[in-house]
């Protein structure tokens, strides 16, 4: 169990990487990845800006899922911590050090 400084220092560094999503490690699925050019766009950037966190999408206070809509359709996006290899979760997310963070954007059918 993470203490609560831990959550929030985890919040913060999520929130920046999702909000720098171009100088990140990001994924898009095969649905993200065929969207139209105008279609991503306005995908990412309502991930970049996604800030509605509250007890139902957020219960570990990491600021580390949601879902947004755009054109009806629903997309979730998630982060993972793992290690400095990418083999194995990270020792301590609240820790950059040792940490790589890896943000996926997806359908809803694809989760």
């Amino acid at each position: 169990m993470r203490c609560p400084l831990q959550k929030e220092r985890i919040a913060h560094l999520n929130d920046q990487h999702r909000q720098y999503i171009p100088m990140t490690e990001t994924v898009l699925t095969q649905t993200v990845s065929h969207l139209k050019v105008e279609q991503l766009v306005e995908l990412i950037e309502k991930v970049r800006l996604f800030n509605t966190f509250d007890e139902d999408n957020d219960p570990w206070g990491e600021h580390d899922f949601g879902a947004v809509e755009i054109q009806g359709e629903t997309y979730y996006w998630k982060i993972d911590y793992y290690d400095s290899t990418y083999q194995y979760h990270s020792p301590d997310p609240s820790d950059p050090n040792v940490t790589k963070r890896v943000l996926t954007i997806m359908h809803k059918s694809e989760y």
